[in-house]
């Protein structure tokens, strides 16, 4: 047996010796790697976290109002037996078009084509539905001209009822808007709320994700909301900036610089482009 170095127990180094003659006979028989066990390399030390500004004093408050939680009953708009499956989309942009004049209203409006074009939209045809999951390549705007994209339903809250996925154009612009509503003693409640340029809507799970064209090549911005069972919204729990997937050109598609998660054009209204979301496992 090897003699052992100082501090370093034996049966260690008779072990490394075994691991080498058997890399050994590997090689030499023309075979790659048999799975064995393989040195990695010195570990790197871990670090604890510098705390930079240690005197800074702590904020007390947001220095910007981002819309963290957007819980709002939508009035006027019908829940038939408390199945959001029966409540009209339609109606529910029709509402909130409706509490928000300023930006909707008016040529001088900066979505005064949203609502124009509103007028191209009928009630809800359950066939413009889907379920998460079962979407084909159909066309997402529920009908021509009108900037109402196609409800999607899904489990989002956990509670075992589908909420409703909503999208709608911000027009003339190029913006998207991203809707979650959900139902409370049958009435229709809108619990998430993000208005954006929008390269795709995602569910991950229970979680809605908003993809967004970032202004460097080769990156977009990630935002992921889930629910929140003691503020019952759905809260901005990711907002990232990763590599593109598809390798995009990072045209902005509208964006000037990275807007606050959730700054909406009108009070807690922030929204994106809803693609799929919806209810189905």
């Amino acid at each position: 047996m090897l003699p052992s170095r100082r501090g370093r127990p034996a049966r260690v180094t008779a072990f490394a010796a075994l691991l080498l003659v058997t890399a050994a006979a590997g090689a030499l028989a023309g075979c790659g790697d048999t799975g064995g066990l393989r040195d990695a390399g010195a570990t790197a030390a871990a670090r604890s976290p510098a705390r930079l500004w240690p005197g800074l004093p702590p904020a007390s408050s947001p220095a910007y109002d981002i819309g963290e939680v957007e819980h709002a009953r939508v009035e006027g708009v019908a829940v038939p037996g408390g199945d959001i499956r029966g409540a009209d989309p339609v109606a529910a942009v029709r509402a909130e078009i409706a509490a928000h004049p300023d930006d909707y209203a008016g040529a001088g409006a900066r979505y005064h084509e949203t609502s124009a074009r509103m007028a191209d939209c009928g009630t809800d045809d359950p066939e413009n539905t889907e379920d998460a999951g079962d979407a084909g390549d159909a066309e997402d705007a529920a009908r021509d001209g009108c900037p109402v994209l196609r409800p999607y339903y899904r489990d989002l809250t956990g509670d075992g009822r589908p909420e409703m996925a909503l999208g709608f154009r911000l027009l003339p612009g190029r913006l998207t808007a991203v809707r979650v509503y959900t139902v409370e003693k049958d009435r229709l409640v809108r619990v998430m709320s993000y208005d954006d340029a929008v390269s795709a809507v995602e569910l991950a799970g229970r979680a809605v994700v908003v993809r967004s064209p970032s202004e460097v090549a080769g990156y977009e911005y990630r935002l992921q909301w889930t629910w929140d069972a003691d503020q019952r919204a759905m809260l901005l729990t990711s907002d990232e900036m990763l590599r593109a997937d598809d390798g995009g050109d990072g045209d902005g598609g509208g964006r000037t610089g990275r807007p606050s998660p959730s700054a909406s054009a009108s009070s807690s209204s922030s929204a994106s482009s809803p693609s799929p979301s919806g209810d189905a496992p």
